[in-house]
């Protein structure tokens, strides 16, 4: 079987890229609705980024770059369940009403990801004898 053209490969990776955004998309808003903003901190952006951190580095531990399997879930799915538009806004939000509070949330949002990307690739490499 012949293997499949790039502009073929193109558009079937655009595909699986914005079947895969809309299901992100549409969880982080369901995440939204479920919960709460206590004292206007953007809660549901906290854990959707730091959930999709995670998750992600599972992915990246165990499939290549060129997966479409990492496409649609990585790229698709999780790039539309994180987001770093919404974490600025929210921050700049926080920051009209309480600016220490801001600061915080921005700082502690960063090293919370980094913290679940790494515990995501060691998660997807499992244990090395």
């Amino acid at each position: 079987m012949p293997s499949p053209s790039p502009a073929r490969t193109l558009v079937r990776r655009a595909l699986l890229v914005s079947a895969g955004g809309a299901i992100g998309s549409a969880a982080r808003l369901a995440l939204a609705l479920i919960v709460p903003e206590p004292a206007g901190i953007p809660l549901p952006v906290l854990i959707a980024n730091v959930c999709g951190a995670l998750l992600l580095g599972i992915l990246a531990a165990r499939l290549p770059a060129s997966s479409e399997v990492r496409i649609f879930l990585g790229t698709g799915a999780l790039g539309g369940f994180t987001t770093y538009s919404a974490l600025a806004v929210g921050t700049a939000e926080l920051w009209g009403q309480t600016p220490a509070l801001a600061a915080g949330y921005a700082a502690g949002s960063v090293l919370l990801g980094l913290a679940a990307v790494v515990a995501g690739l060691r998660l997807g490499r499992g244990r090395r004898t």
